[in-house]
């Protein structure tokens, strides 16, 4: 009897599946205090997604391989830089507000 063998596609799949899974309901379940540093860390997380995406699209050989490393690469930007300015519009908001002493109050 021959050994059935899984490929390896679908572990990656099950795998790609399950941390969709635990990453929804970690994220849904963050309290509100916790938002901020938890930006701030998917944020830097980010940017060591995108040095490991330059590394497989320079790596890789096929023109598919070189296409999702780029595509990678583009999404974790647009991800970083989003989530700063996410990061510093809520930081923002709980600075207090000064009122300025030269200017004359309608």
């Amino acid at each position: 009897m021959e050994d059935m063998l899984i490929s390896h596609g679908i572990y990656n799949l099950i795998i790609f599946v399950l941390a969709i899974y635990v990453g929804y309901h970690v994220v849904w379940n963050v309290t509100p205090a916790l938002h901020t540093p938890l930006m701030a860390v998917t944020n830097a997380i980010s940017a060591i997604v995108i040095v490991g995406a330059m590394l497989a699209a320079a790596l890789t050989v096929t023109p598919a391989g070189k296409v999702m490393g780029t595509l990678a690469v583009a999404l974790a930007a647009v991800n970083v830089f989003g989530g700063f300015l996410v990061t510093r519009r809520m930081l923002e908001m709980f600075k207090k507000k000064t009122k300025n002493a030269g200017q004359k109050q309608p």
